[in-house]
């Protein structure tokens, strides 16, 4: 009845059964009563009350002092804030007896063939089974604790946590000593302390072969990822101790591999992944790594089949579904790719990226509607990705809605404000819009801000000669200019390339002869000077202005990119958040 009440949260009723079956259990149960007043401690726990609680631990760790109730007395210790007794509690955690026999009893014995066979059978039985759990929870339970009031009985977290140390050196648990040092470097690595984890990881490279090869491995792990030439030295250091330590440590052979493939040395990479998995099948950092190698040296089949395996065991992963996605899409499989986008977006709905990649697909099938979509989802969710704004923005141009383009022209130009091409593109889709009163306004103000810039000059000049306004003639002129300029600039260019591949200066002049076309009278026999240009009016003529005037957004400008180009920028964009990292041990 206590069970069936503390299941139904009605604590008070709980504990009020579990007193009244306390008193009905006689004082030769002792098991019984310890059982039933753990209930009761936990029950209080629940509840809050943890004063009453301790009291209710306390009596067991006298009577029959356990792992679990011991942890719990810590923990109502930790909650009160208690120092002292917290210190106390776990010295009484480590004094309590596990109560399994001496481990040489599965020792081997040279001679005794008899005894080696016993030894076969009870090696590895249900009684054995039961010892090994309960050693492990016995020494997560110390470990966990040492964990969670480091902090909270000295000052600093390491000088609790070397204190917890040299409580279990001089316990009957010496062998957990090493685990606590390993344990706080990987407390410093939380802390991003990477100095001091480095430091304490190193002080392990005398020890025993196990600890060796276990701090190696992180030491390996830690410079790996810093990613500078002389750490990947210091990575491929420690990886090799470490193997030399145990070379069936699949996390020390994935860290050799992962160096190589930070070096570029694919092959050797492969080889390592490979033996990282023939000793442990269920490595998983192995497997991916090893199919990234494959899809790096184009081995697709290989890396598609490395990723199958992998989603077998990690059925969700978004980062192994992208990698499906993205090798049957170079493989040229576009349905496979597309369900697998599918399914990827059903597991990370919100991830811009991969929403991109799936439009780009349909947009590569000429599927518009569908492609915009998932482009439009993508923009609600970032709206800065400058690929998906510009795709946006040319299916409205192309959907002869040049008033909804503008919005997204808006958009990029707030992102990237010192490109003009989305000023132009503004003004563009006003104008084609038939709004020229406002793309006059706003070629006024990419000519404010952008002076030299020929296209805008360009507009300018066509819009007043169209609309009849006087500024027709002030806006020729400065074209003029402008193109005087930027001709100047680029032949100042060209002669300066032609001198120093040693080209005679005839033969430039020559060539720059033949090439100025109607300038030829200035060009020929001196550079052209900025006093050329003159002041004179550009007297504009019909014919001219229709000769260099081209729609729809502009001469010159970028139009939005290829499918291949927006599938590389994409790929780049979804590496960031997924991508093809190294998995390190």
């Amino acid at each position: 009845m206590g069970n069936i009440y503390f299941r139904q949260r009605n604590y008070p009723k709980a504990i009020k059964f579990y007193r009244m079956a306390l008193d009905q259990v006689p004082n030769s149960h002792k098991e019984m009563r310890t059982k039933i007043m753990q209930n009761i401690g936990i029950v209080f726990v629940k509840m809050g009350q943890y004063n009453d609680a301790i009291t209710s631990f306390e009596h067991i760790m006298q009577e029959a002092p356990t792992f679990k109730t011991g942890f719990n007395l810590m923990l109502c210790y930790f909650a009160l804030g208690d120092r002292e007794k917290m210190k106390r509690g776990f010295q009484k955690l480590l004094t309590v007896d596990l109560r399994i026999d001496d481990e040489d009893k599965y020792l081997p014995h040279g001679e005794d063939k008899n005894y080696n066979l016993i030894l076969e059978v009870i090696k590895n039985d249900s009684l054995r089974q039961i010892e090994r759990k309960k050693k492990y929870d016995a020494e997560n339970c110390i470990k966990t604790a040492a964990k969670i009031i480091s902090p909270a009985i000295e000052a600093q977290f390491s000088v609790g946590y070397d204190w917890c140390t040299e409580q279990v050196k001089s316990s009957q648990y010496l062998d957990l000593a090493h685990d606590l040092e390993i344990d706080k470097a990987i407390m410093f690595l939380k802390q991003k302390d990477f100095n001091q984890a480095i430091e304490t990881l190193k002080s392990f490279e005398k020890k025993d072969t196990k600890v060796a090869s276990t701090a190696a491995t992180n030491l390996s792990f830690l410079y790996f990822l810093h990613g500078e030439e002389s750490d990947l030295e210091q990575a491929d250091k420690y990886a090799e101790l470490a193997m030399s330590a145990d070379r069936y440590n699949p996390a020390a052979l994935v860290n050799k591999g992962n160096v190589l493939y930070a070096r570029g040395d694919y092959e050797k990479a492969r080889e390592f992944f490979k033996e990282a998995l023939q000793n442990d099948s269920s490595c998983v950092e192995g497997l991916y790594n090893l199919g990234l190698t494959n899809k790096k040296i184009s081995r697709l089949e290989d890396a598609l089949d490395c990723f199958y395996k992998l989603h077998a065991i990690l059925r969700n992963s978004p980062q192994v579904m992208y990698q499906i996605a993205d090798l049957h899409d170079q493989l040229e499989d576009t349905a496979q790719a597309t369900e697998w986008f599918m399914q990827l977006i059903g597991v990370a709905p919100t991830d811009t990226s991969v929403l991109a990649r799936t439009g780009e697909i349909y947009d590569s099938e000429g599927d518009k509607s569908q492609a915009f979509q998932y482009y439009y989802d993508s923009y609600r969710y970032f709206p800065s990705n400058i690929p998906v704004i510009e795709w946006l923005g040319a299916y409205y141009i192309d959907s002869q809605f040049c008033e909804k383009a503008i919005h997204y022209f808006e958009r990029a130009a707030i992102v990237q404000p010192a490109q003009v091409k989305w000023q132009l593109m503004i003004a563009s889709c006003y104008r084609r819009s038939g709004n020229y009163q406002q793309a006059l306004e706003t070629y006024k103000k990419i000519h404010k801000r952008f002076p030299d810039n020929i296209e805008c000059l360009r507009y300018l000049m066509r819009i007043c000669t169209d609309l009849g306004l006087p500024e027709a003639q002030e806006y020729a002129t400065k074209l003029k200019k402008a193109e005087k300029t930027k001709e100047l600039r680029e032949q100042r260019a060209t002669s300066g390339t032609r001198r120093g591949s040693g080209r005679g200066r005839r033969g430039g002049d020559e060539e720059r002869e033949g090439s100025g076309g109607g300038r030829r009278g200035k060009s020929k026999g001196r550079r052209p000077h900025l006093d050329d240009i003159g002041d004179e009016p550009y007297q504009v003529r019909q014919q001219e202005v229709d000769a260099n005037y081209s729609d729809p957004l502009g001469p010159q400008m970028e139009r939005p990119k290829t499918a291949a180009a927006r599938k590389q920028d994409n790929d780049d964009l979804f590496d960031e958040d997924v991508g093809d990292d190294l998995l390190p041990e």
